[in-house]
């Protein structure tokens, strides 16, 4: 699904090409993506506004809008979320398409809308899409961002050695919980456990302070690797996740487990 770097990239997109376009339709009618809004909710508090701001925490996106026509008092948040497969397209008033979000590709081309779930329309002729085969995203109007904890791009030393600082669950699944760090998705817990050589199983309560440390240095050399490279998929063990593979680090044999009820890879030498 699509991790903090998949879901800065469709920030990206909406920032540099979605901004400042006036919104004169919204096709929400798909009940279960905008639930749980009814449709023409959504339109009603969109038309006649402009997207102002694009911002994220962790998986998380929310834009800021305008006032409705001379009106100078904001408009509501719109909140996007990306689900397990989506993708946010932006539409150039010449029918060109920019899009950000998970990397999938199943063949979809420029003008292929089949599995558009949620869409803007601006006056210049463009638009702006969520398109999600799995159809698991969400679209909300003043989502409630507050229970997520800090991001995992922007964490603080102090508040990085605060989440692991105490209890015992496994530290990925510490690292995967969302009101504790905001962002970090299975993918990504895995590699950068591989990258400080810590085993994911371990009690938080039980890391020392040089492995915290590492984990924290790995977080942000992790996500600034991945969104470099175009997304999670990109990282160095992820094509190690599977039976059979060596670490390609050291060589040993690459282990499988359940880690918070979600399938880990690590190595079976260096983490433990």
């Amino acid at each position: 699904m699509p991790e903090l770097p998949e879901v800065e990239s469709a920030r990206a997109v909406i920032a540099e090409l979605a901004l400042g376009r006036r919104i004169v339709d919204v096709d929400d009618t798909d009940t279960y993506e905008c639930r749980p809004h009814r449709p023409g909710d959504i339109r009603a508090a969109m038309v006649g506004r402009r997207l102002t701001a694009a911002h994220r925490r962790g998986k998380t996106m929310w834009c800021e809008t305008s006032g409705a026509g001379r009106s100078r008092t904001p408009g509501p948040v719109l909140g996007l979320h990306l689900g397990m497969s989506g993708k946010i397209v932006a539409v150039a008033p010449d029918g060109q398409e920019n899009d950000g979000g998970d990397y999938w590709q199943r063949g979809r081309e420029q003008g292929d809308q089949r599995f558009t779930r949620f869409a803007l329309s601006f006056a210049d002729g463009g638009g702006l899409l969520l398109v999600d085969p799995r159809r698991l995203g969400r679209v909300r109007l003043d989502p409630d961002v507050e229970g997520l904890g800090p991001d995992a791009a922007e964490v603080t030393w102090e508040e990085f050695r605060a989440l692991l600082s105490r209890g015992t669950a496994p530290v990925k699944a510490r690292l995967l919980d969302q009101n504790a760090l905001a962002g970090v998705g299975n993918l990504l817990a895995d590699q950068l456990l591989w990258h400080a050589r810590v085993d994911p199983r371990r009690p938080v309560d039980s890391l020392t302070r040089p492995q915290v440390r590492r984990l924290y240095e790995a977080v942000h050399a992790t996500i600034a690797e991945a969104v470099a490279g175009g997304g999670v998929h990109t990282l160095e063990v992820v094509p190690f996740r599977k039976a059979g593979a060596r670490c390609p680090r050291c060589g040993a044999a690459m282990q499988r487990g359940t880690v918070g009820t979600r399938t880990t890879w690590w190595c079976s030498r260096e983490q433990r």
